[in-house]
């Protein structure tokens, strides 16, 4: 059976995730191959809708299980309705946060128990675990500050911070640390790069390792 390459991207507000998905999903179409380029929250129908619930700063308080649940619902879906057929017919998929998150949005800084999370991972992800991740790394409050004024570059349609946005700057040095943590511990998958670096030189760096790890030589 025909099986695909799953790369994540990962990291905390402003790091840039979103563009170096991006960019190496062009990058990789230069080189013949055609990747879906998706993203969490989200990623299908079902999961979108689920995102703004999450995402919206008017949501009322809940607590990290409730917060948990309702990515897994969406990502259930994500999994289940594009991830997964991508992977099996041979496609890349290339995705803008994946269960990572979850583990240190609602585990490392939400004090959710590590053990609901793993068992939310075996019913939902089962073995459909990212071949790679790049985790770009930057201090929360230059990240903070990115995504400021990112928002800012848009206000022309009323943008607000959203819920995670909002949150102060020790809550982001957690997940910071959270990030740092999985990657020491899954050096094999996880590949830390400077977030604060310029966008050219992070997707370099990117491009480099996918290179190396990823692409036969005559396609590098």
């Amino acid at each position: 059976m025909p099986s695909g390459r799953f790369i994540t991207f990962e990291g905390g507000e402003g790091s840039g995730k979103s563009t170096q998905a991006q960019l190496l999903a062009d990058k990789l179409r230069t080189r013949g191959i055609d990747p879906i380029l998706t993203r969490e929250p989200g990623g299908s129908p079902f999961a979108e809708q689920v995102r703004t619930v999450i995402l919206d700063p008017e949501t009322a308080p809940h607590s990290a299980l409730s917060e948990a649940l309702l990515f897994y619902a969406a990502r259930a879906d994500h999994v289940e309705k594009v991830i997964r057929p991508a992977l099996v017919t041979g496609r890349w998929v290339i995705c803008d946060r994946f269960s990572d998150s979850t583990r240190v949005y609602q585990v490392e800084a939400g004090g959710l128990p590590l053990e609901i999370f793993k068992a939310l991972e075996l019913i939902v992800v089962k073995l459909t675990y990212p071949d790679l991740t790049f985790i770009l790394d930057i201090p929360a409050e230059a990240g903070l500050q990115r995504a400021t004024t990112r928002r800012l570059a848009r206000a022309i349609s009323g943008e607000d911070a959203d819920a995670y946005e909002r949150r102060d700057v020790a809550y982001h040095e957690r997940l910071r640390e959270g990030y740092l943590g999985i990657a020491k511990a899954e050096s094999r998958r996880c590949k830390v790069i400077d977030g604060s670096a310029t966008t050219e030189a992070v997707a370099a760096a990117v491009w480099a390792h996918v290179q190396h790890r990823m692409l036969p030589p005559g396609n590098a």
